[in-house]
């Protein structure tokens, strides 16, 4: 069996409400839990939002969008910098997290364990 990523771990600590874990919405981080694509990258619950990160440790990609809200309305947004910022508005946390995905880029995913940028862009 293989080990864990740190992702992976982070997801089911967050998921089985581990006294150590990062507090967040249960229905917004289960819907995203169930979107694959999305499952794949290190989530981050803070202050009402989740975001999604390529990478695991702090600096985080930031370049992802995300979700706002709770159990009855998310809002998702785009990262910083983007033209559009408010992609979708009063969804469901399953339509956030479809939402979210839908906005991903192709390349993304999955998470690599270490800080941004990735090491191979580090050289250049």
């Amino acid at each position: 069996m293989a080990e864990e990523t740190v992702a992976e771990k982070t997801w089911r600590g967050m998921l089985e409400r581990h006294p150590t874990a990062r507090r967040g919405e249960p229905a917004v981080i289960e819907a995203a839990y169930a979107e694959p694509r999305s499952r794949a990258l290190f989530p981050f619950p803070s202050h009402g939002t989740l975001t999604f990160h390529r990478n695991t440790r702090f600096p985080w990609s930031n370049d992802l969008p995300f979700s706002v809200g709770g159990a009855r309305s998310c809002v998702v947004s785009a990262p910083l910098g983007a033209p559009e910022r408010v992609l979708g508005e009063s969804l469901t946390p399953h339509e956030a997290a479809a939402l979210v995905v839908a906005h991903l880029p192709p390349d993304c995913g999955p998470a690599f364990d270490g800080p941004w940028p990735p090491p191979e862009s580090s050289a250049d």
